[in-house]
């Protein structure tokens, strides 16, 4: 094996260097990880909340977002050893019921799309995807719609 320094590494492939990260740059981290695989089901945990602290902290699932956390290199590289739940929480700084939230079957059924994932992430980190307004427009303008097609289908009959 020949040995070399990382500045001769550079030519060859990517050299990821620790980061020092704080917990919102971490799970907006995290978030782009998912985003990168947008339109992919990712596999959700079983009755996370029934488990004891100690059997759930062991659990992983291939495939699932705690997964695309642990592949994510400048998320390996600033601390995350492995893809079970109890590492995960604690490398984010979430509780378990945070957590829960975001990866459990119970939440999301069998499977999730990873860009739901992300919003949920991205949630946690005290970044809405949208903003309470626009949510509000949204929903409003939906509520006004129903009403005038009820009115127009009564007036048609």
């Amino acid at each position: 094996m020949e040995h070399r320094t990382s500045a001769e590494l550079e030519g060859f492939a990517e050299v990821i260097r620790p980061q020092k990260l704080s917990k919102k740059e971490l799970l907006e981290r995290w978030a782009l990880a998912l985003e990168k695989r947008k339109g992919t089901r990712l596999c959700t945990l079983r009755e996370t909340e029934y488990k004891p602290v100690k059997e759930r902290s062991a659990l992983r699932q291939g495939n699932s977002p705690l997964t695309v956390a642990f592949e994510d290199p400048v998320l390996r590289s600033a601390g995350l050893t492995s893809d079970r739940f109890g590492e995960v929480a604690r490398f984010f700084g979430l509780s378990h019921g945070q957590l829960h939230e975001v990866v459990c079957y119970c939440h999301l059924g069998a499977t999730v799309a990873a860009e739901l994932v992300a919003a949920r992430v991205r949630r946690l980190s005290g970044r809405n995807t949208t903003s309470s307004f626009a949510t509000f427009a949204y929903g409003y303008t939906i509520a006004v719609a129903l009403l005038a097609g009820t009115v127009l289908l009564l007036m048609a009959i």
